[in-house]
């Protein structure tokens, strides 16, 4: 940490400073200029306050040199993560993964249909929803445990790995006994600090999607959380922000793929479907999302999207997930960014 003095700062105020760094087991180096005395904290920073510094007299400013989140951030680890699951390789470069499914789970034989749909596209992991967590109290929640059995046995005789959300902390133990392979927290639980505790005490690959209105430094300390526990098998999703526009349902951050690159080494997936909240939009969003370096995109299909119990707009049918895979195929030779 640098703590800048003012101009007119007295000695016994930059003493001050001195003693609370030294009284936190760092060491103080002054450097006095001709109009400004700067005082670096050298050690541990992360347990330092800026506002603390801030507040005491004579200090003008006081900022972190190093990143606050120590384990997800690439200073730390310079090469790039990469994620397995079941033996499927995700992020490092290596070819981008599609995972698809519907938004939730409804029937049996609805989650049959859409796995077969999945497999004959090419998608090597499967989505969805027994647990849907909805902006209206009156609105389908998803089939919970039920939805859960329906979706393991479409997808576990499929070979398809399985991703789906989990909402409550006290069903963690639930998604662990019926092995999920891959946890999902949603956007609105982006800064459930307690969820994000107890899935970083898990060894479980964890989707991390950003919520509606974080920022890139927010969502990076969030997952923070995550890793702090132990578990660093975090995949970083950008699902789309909310801004003031209205002909779209969400924004898709573009300009987030490559700032996560520069930032973290985990790895980073895009959801076009939430973004774009529109079956039409979705090709185009994920030909960007992996020209702009994605790892993987996260991709709602539904055997019939006009008969879907929720987002029904956003979904693809089997017929354009299969011509999205050919698009996506081809951009990916085009970039030197093959699909798996």
């Amino acid at each position: 940490m640098i703590i800048i003095m003012q101009s007119q700062a007295q000695e016994a105020e930059i003493q001050a400073v001195v003693e609370r760094i030294e009284r936190a087991g760092l060491t103080a180096h002054v450097s006095r200029g001709t109009e400004r005395t700067l005082i670096g904290a050298v050690g541990d920073e992360r347990q330092l306050s800026s506002e603390v510094f801030e507040r005491l007299p004579g200090v003008e400013k006081a900022m972190h040199v190093v990143k606050p989140y120590r384990f997800v951030s690439r200073e730390g680890h310079s090469n790039d993560t990469v994620i397995d699951i079941r033996g499927i390789k995700l992020g490092g470069g290596l070819p981008v993964q599609v995972i698809a499914g519907p938004c939730s789970v409804e029937t049996q034989e609805q989650m049959d249909a859409a796995a077969e749909a999945v497999v004959a596209a090419g998608c090597r992991m499967m989505r969805g929803g027994a647990f849907k967590p909805r902006t209206s109290p009156y609105a389908f929640q998803g089939l919970g445990i039920t939805g859960l059995e329906y979706f393991l046995h479409s997808a576990r005789s499929r070979q398809l790995p399985i991703v789906t959300e989990l909402m409550d902390v006290r069903m963690l133990d639930t998604f662990l006994e019926y092995d999920v392979d891959v946890i999902q927290i949603g956007a609105r639980n982006m800064q459930n600090f307690d969820l994000l505790k107890e899935v970083g005490r898990v060894n479980k690959p964890v989707i991390l999607k950003r919520g509606l209105s974080a920022t890139i430094s927010e969502w990076l300390m969030a997952a923070e959380y995550i890793a702090a526990g132990g578990n660093h098998n975090i995949i970083f999703c950008e699902r789309g922000i909310r801004t003031f526009e209205t002909a779209y349902r969400n924004v898709l951050d573009v300009t987030a793929i490559p700032v996560l690159k520069r930032e973290t080494h985990l790895p980073v997936i895009v959801d076009p479907s939430h973004a774009g909240g529109k079956a039409w939009m979705v090709p185009a969003l994920s030909c960007a999302a992996v020209a702009a370096g994605a790892d993987g995109l996260l991709i709602e299909v539904h055997p019939n999207p006009c008969e879907a119990w929720c987002d029904a707009d956003q979904a693809l049918t089997p017929s354009q997930l299969s011509e999205l895979m050919q698009q996506l195929r081809a951009l990916g030779a085009a970039l030197q960014r093959p699909l798996a």
